[in-house]
Formats: structure tokens, C-alpha cells, sequence
């Protein structure tokens, strides 16, 4: 029997949506899809009964009445097999930065400019390079990392930071996450794009990484979990090492400079687009 998704589509700023998707993902919504209005996620509902529905509905109404009066989501539900079409009818290539071209498996691209292709399938996960955090780490990630580098990528959603390492020049990146189905995503995009030689994928925590040797570290994360994790970039990182931050909102930009400093890391540069920064620091 196949089974039933639910999918709620959010309009919401990306302010709004960083205080919308930790709730979501309590309340048992697994993936999440960006587009231009806000954003899409989805929850296996098999076995609801219709009461449970009805409740889900009155609880993220609640929710978005609390955040904000302009945030609106509606709901839909299809079954297992139409689970590829969904993705097929959103996704389409982008271009990152100056080398980079991100596109699922199922799209053609003319790449007479010769960037580097990224072929990412996202499933449930994320990091498809349409959220402006993921296009804001890859274009650092062009600038700042040098041939032959050594990568840590922590919280690897798709995977998408690693490959895009690999490909860049880098001779190996680790990725790590906690979430069972971003692991397995990312093995595949690992897989299809012709570098799992030179990849690792763990559910191995920052804090249990013992060699102190990563040239670089990218953490597309939220504010309080880069703050948290700080002290174990800093530990890991070479002498000359360099750390990449991102999911940061503008107004998050005071709180990571000061947590910066206090590790002793010189902030290099920092980019932005839209409500999101991202930060360029080393030891």
C-alpha cells in the first residue's frame, strides 16, 4: 500500500520561516522545499484519522496567527508514487557564485559557461542551493578554499556543500548530521555525482571528531547551534584553518561577531542576500 503525504505550503518572510521551521519539525514535518514565497514541507499521514488532521490544522493555524497576521499555509495530500513529480515540477538548475551550477537529475542545462555541475536530488532533506544561505556558503566556499584542502561540513542536509568541495579542488571532506534521512540522501548525491572516494558521511558529532587538521569548516546552521558549536570548530580547524557560517539572519549578525571573537577567530568578510548572511572567519 502506498503510502499518504501531507504537504503544507507556508507564504512567510525568511525571518518568519526561521521561527516557523524548528516548530514544524517537532511537529513531525521531515522535509522542506524553498520557493519564492516561502516554503513547502511534508509528513507521512498514512494512518491519520481525520480528527488527528483537523488538529494538526487548528495547531498551525495557531502558530502562524502567533508569528504573524501575513503568514498564510494551505494543505494537500498524495500518495507515494507521485513523490518524484512534486520534486520534478519545482526544482530546475541555478547558478551559483561564478563556477558553480546546482540541478536535479532530471533537468537538462546548456553549460556553455563550463561551470562546475552539482547534481543534487533532495528528497526530504536540505541544501538545494535555492535558499539563500546554501548559494551565500557556496560562494565563499569558491573564494576561500584552495586546492587540496581538507573539509568538515557539519550538518551535510544533501550534501551539497561536501561535493561542492570535492569538486572545487578540495582532496577530502567529512560530512556529518543527526538526521537518518539527510545521511542517506547525501550518500546518494555523493554516489551520482562521482565522488564518494573522497567523501565521508557520519552521524558522528562535532564534539566527537578528535583530528584537529580541516582547512575548512562549513555550517549552514542556525544561529545558536553555530554559537554552541564554536569552541569544536575552533578545535578541529588548522593554525591557518578558516570557518564558513551561514543560516544567520541580519539580525543575528552582532551575536555571531561577538561569539566569533571570543574564540579568537578575525572575521574575513561576510556576504549577504535578502534577510540571510553568511560569515568568512579564521583562527
Amino acid at each position: 500500500m502506498n503510502k499518504t503525504y501531507l504537504e503544507v505550503s507556508i507564504t512567510a518572510s525568511s525571518s518568519q520561516q526561521e521561527l516557523l521551521i524548528p516548530t514544524l519539525i517537532e511537529l513531525g514535518f521531515q522535509g522542506f522545499l524553498e520557493d519564492d514565497s516561502g516554503f513547502k514541507s511534508y509528513m507521512d499521514v498514512s494512518k491519520w484519522s481525520e480528527d488527528r488532521f483537523n488538529m494538526l490544522q487548528n495547531d498551525l493555524s495557531s502558530l502562524l496567527q502567533t508569528i504573524s497576521s501575513n503568514a498564510v499555509f494551505k494543505f494537500r495530500t498524495f500518495q507515494e508514487e507521485n513523490w518524484n513529480e512534486q520534486w520534478e515540477k519545482s526544482l530546475r538548475p541555478v547558478e551559483v557564485g561564478e563556477k558553480i551550477v546546482i540541478k536535479p537529475s532530471w533537468c537538462e542545462y546548456d553549460n556553455v559557461n563550463k561551470r562546475i555541475v552539482i547534481q543534487i536530488d533532495p528528497k526530504m532533506s536540505f541544501g538545494t542551493g535555492y535558499h539563500e544561505t546554501t548559494r551565500l556558503t557556496l560562494q565563499l566556499l569558491e573564494k576561500y578554499l584552495a586546492f587540496g584542502s581538507k573539509v568538515l561540513d557539519v550538518g551535510t542536509g544533501t550534501g551539497i556543500l561536501a561535493i561542492a568541495a570535492i569538486k572545487l579542488g578540495a582532496s577530502f571532506a567529512f560530512g556529518n548530521d543527526i538526521d537518518e534521512w539527510s545521511i542517506e540522501n547525501a550518500q546518494e548525491n555523493i554516489i551520482a555525482n562521482g565522488v564518494s572516494d573522497k567523501i565521508d558521511i557520519s552521524y558522528k558529532s562535532v564534539q566527537e571528531i578528535s583530528q584537529n587538521d580541516f582547512d575548512i569548516i562549513t555550517a549552514n546552521l542556525t544561529l545558536n547551534t553555530n554559537i554552541e558549536l564554536l569552541p569544536d570548530f575552533v578545535r578541529v580547524l588548522k593554525p591557518t584553518g578558516i570557518l564558513l557560517l551561514s543560516g544567520l539572519l541580519q539580525h543575528d549578525h552582532e551575536k555571531m561577531i561577538e561569539a566569533i571573537t571570543s574564540q579568537g577567530l578575525i572575521l574575513l568578510e561576510e556576504l549577504r542576500e535578502n534577510e540571510w548572511i553568511a560569515l568568512a572567519a579564521r583562527k
